[in-house]
């Protein structure tokens, strides 16, 4: 009888670590934008990454740069470049990345003036990143000495053109050098209109698609309805070239976006067990914005669930 009690007891322990190693494996992580809290109602950076609550920090936005101008970061309330106040974030952007976390610089966004006008142009820009907040090195860096991780391409004006050659440039700057992440969030509409050359190049390592602020019809949840969310993911997720996974990008509240909110139980109980199941691809759950989320408490609801 002991052998049969032992060998029940290894299967189990083997079932058992199968069940974990496949729950594990299946795991999503979780991005946020932080940085246009209204009154810093997002509360500071370091404290963002503290929470325990997102593997990526998108710092955002640089929403100036491209065709002659002199680039601009914007960070709402919480600093002022030409002041040199946001050289403050560099120790909490070190904070964040020894607890783990990934901060990347976001490109873009819904305002600015932002565009790229040559193929010169966009390197001209991504010497500038590199050089400003990345590997590299220049008498200017508004956020101090921190090496952030990467860029991430939030590009909602424009045609589009030479962002592919702007990727391939930093691309190839951080391939040179140790590597560095850099991330798209397009629209859920596919292909977007802003970063489908830039996506196609292949560079990228996660795409996070906004499924929100978009007509209810082309891809996003409204009313209970998920049909055209899965029809959209089920395109991104075969479209997107590895070796980059798929995030659903979500509103952390019904007032973060025009469209597009899930509630978390539902998200939890049908929409992530239908998207998961539907593309090996997968990354997880992007959140706009850390601001909403702070107060909403969507992202709490979340942890370990994605």
């Amino acid at each position: 009888m002991a052998p049969r009690l032992c060998c029940s007891s290894q299967f189990s322990l083997a079932v058992s670590f199968l069940a974990a190693f496949a729950a594990v494996s299946n795991a999503g992580k979780v991005a946020v934008y932080w940085g246009q809290g209204a009154d810093n109602g997002d509360g500071t950076l370091a404290e963002t990454c503290a929470t325990g609550l997102y593997d990526f920090v998108n710092i955002a936005f640089l929403n100036v740069y491209g065709s002659g101008l002199t680039p601009v970061l914007n960070l709402a309330a919480h600093c002022n470049p030409d002041a040199g106040t946001c050289k403050s974030l560099s120790s909490e952007i070190s904070s964040c990345q020894q607890s783990g976390v990934k901060v990347l610089l976001s490109l873009g966004g819904e305002s600015g003036q932002y565009s790229l006008s040559s193929a010169d142009d966009a390197r001209g820009v991504a010497d500038y990143l590199w050089n400003t907040f990345l590997g590299g090195s220049s008498d200017s860096r508004p956020l101090g000495d921190a090496v952030l991780d990467g860029i991430d391409f939030d590009i909602e004006q424009g045609d589009g053109a030479h962002y592919d050659e702007l990727a391939t440039a930093i691309a190839s700057r951080c391939n040179s050098a140790g590597g560095c992440l850099l991330t798209a969030a397009p629209q859920c509409p596919y292909p977007d209109a802003h970063l489908d050359a830039a996506i196609k190049t292949g560079v990228f390592s996660h795409v996070w698609v906004q499924f929100y602020n978009n007509p209810r019809a082309h891809c996003q949840y409204a009313d209970g309805d998920a049909s055209a969310l899965q029809a959209s993911w089920a395109r991104w997720t075969s479209a997107v070239p590895a070796p980059a996974d798929v995030f659903l990008g979500l509103p952390a509240a019904p007032d973060a976006a025009n469209g597009g909110y899930i509630d978390s139980d539902t998200l939890l109980s049908q929409v992530l067990p239908a998207v998961k199941g539907a593309a090996a691809n997968y990354g997880g759950v992007m959140l706009w914005d850390r601001f909403r989320d702070r107060s909403s408490g969507y992202g709490a609801k979340l942890q370990g669930n994605v």
